[in-house]
């Protein structure tokens, strides 16, 4: 069993690699896109969130998939069958994702996960074994995310572009805006990420220092002071920024070169790859938002690669197939965390490159539109039950800036090869499963 579990623990790491290469995009696309970061910044930052995430808070997804992720109970009397279905779900997954990858296609894991355990129930117990239902909500899932999210990005960028990007003064719209962008992006993010970071200090607050307080006042507060920490340091840096603007113009309008110098606001300047320091302050706003996506995705996607591995774990340990909640090893949610940043760091350009550039050209105003309405899609979507995926809901923010700014400007050939991708997970990881298990049905069962 040992050479089993060692055998796991590889194809483990190997689907958490691609899960990191292909779900990376979903964090810092956008920003690498639009130029808020290069290209090597992003895969830093990333590795260091999404590795934070998994190995900190990757437990409690980890252990839902765990023990939800098939029905355990049909499998109770033979765990030998759901140990080999959970090694054909991570062959099957890796495969699809490493596939999609290299085509440099954005695919949703979990549905993966979804089509081969579909595929290996089926053959090991029949086609009664398949949740039909979640297959029903996926394919719902489908069609309602993109629109969703891609209708609040227009939203979103819409009012920016009249209110700040279309107006003579950008600066002096954006001073007065930028309490309520620090508002609206700490809240948003905030309701994703805050309660998981501040759960340790509202449980010590409860449990050692015995005050009983309400479970959300905590994140409430963080998110308020830091709301108004964001506010004051934009401030200051936009007015620093501003200056620095102003005094190039007025070296630029000395001499024969004054109508040049005019034109030095729209290039970028020798310190930022950005235009002008609207577009600059975005940027940075752009950049906490990928750090916040960065740090959910670690903490949640990162049990799609391990829950298998820790099922199986669990049944070598008692001998029995989990039917409640599990003690996931710190050693397996580091093991998930390292093959998600190794992923990233090797093969993550390629569809950090379709989303970021090969849809429409970004600038960090509509990057930042496009992430926040990805993040407010997931959360109504939590909230209405339906399971959605990331990828999906940032496609469709960015297709949704893009009819705002000129359709003319997406293109559509990129969006077909995805929509493809899409739509073919389920069907193919599931084949994929079936036949990896009839396989391996023979020779192990």
């Amino acid at each position: 069993m040992s050479y089993t579990l060692l055998s796991v623990a590889l194809l483990a790491f190997y689907v958490a690699w691609n899960l990191g290469a292909n779900d990376v995009a979903n964090a810092m696309g956008t920003s690498v896109g639009s130029k808020a970061v290069t290209l090597k910044q992003a895969l830093i930052i990333a590795g260091v969130l999404e590795f934070t995430g998994a190995v900190l808070f990757g437990h409690e997804v980890t252990e839902t998939l765990a023990t939800k992720i098939a029905n355990p109970a049909l499998f109770a009397a033979t765990p030998q069958i759901f140990v080999v279905g959970m090694v054909t779900v991570l062959i099957s997954c890796g495969v699809w994702l490493q596939i999609a990858t290299s085509r440099g296609l954005p695919v949703s894991s979990s549905h993966a996960v979804v089509g081969a355990i579909a595929g290996f129930s089926w053959v090991a117990l029949g086609v009664d074994a398949i949740d039909w239902s979640s297959i029903k909500l996926i394919t719902i899932g489908w069609i309602l995310t993109p629109l969703i999210s891609g209708a609040i990005a227009a939203l979103f960028y819409s009012q920016i572009k009249h209110w700040i990007l279309d107006q003579p003064n950008q600066v002096v719209q954006l001073q007065e805006w930028i309490p309520w962008l620090s508002t609206l992006l700490l809240g948003v993010f905030g309701v994703i990420v805050l309660p998981s970071l501040t759960e340790p200090l509202t449980n010590f607050v409860i449990e050692q220092v015995g005050f009983t307080i309400p479970a959300y006042d905590i994140p409430l507060l963080t998110g308020a002071v830091a709301a108004v920490g964001l506010t004051i340091i934009s401030w200051r840096q936009l007015g620093k920024m501003g200056g620095d603007e102003g005094d190039e113009g007025d070296e630029g309008d000395e001499g024969d070169e004054g109508d040049e110098g005019d034109e030095g606001e729209l290039l970028p300047t020798p310190h930022s790859p950005l235009p002008n320091p609207v577009e600059r302050l975005f940027g940075r706003f752009q950049l906490l938002s990928a750090c916040f996506v960065a740090f959910a995705h670690g903490s949640n996607d990162v049990g799609n690669a391990i829950a298998p591995l820790a099922a199986i774990v669990y049944i070598n340990r008692t001998g029995s197939v989990p039917t409640d909640g599990i003690t996931i090893p710190i050693w397996i949610l580091i093991l998930g965390g390292a093959g998600i940043v190794g992923g990233l760091a090797v093969w993550g350009k390629k569809v950090i490159a379709t989303i970021g550039e090969n849809i429409i050209a970004l600038q960090p105003s509509s990057g930042f539109c496009a992430e926040l309405a990805t993040a407010t899609t997931i959360l109504i979507a939590s909230r209405l039950g339906l399971p959605v995926s990331t990828s999906h809901a940032l496609v469709g923010g960015v297709v949704g800036i893009g009819l705002v700014q000129n359709i003319k400007s997406i293109k559509f050939q990129t969006l077909k090869g995805i929509a493809a991708a899409w739509l073919i997970t389920i069907p193919i990881s599931a084949i994929l499963s079936a036949a990896i298990f009839s396989i391996a049905r023979i020779f192990f069962l």
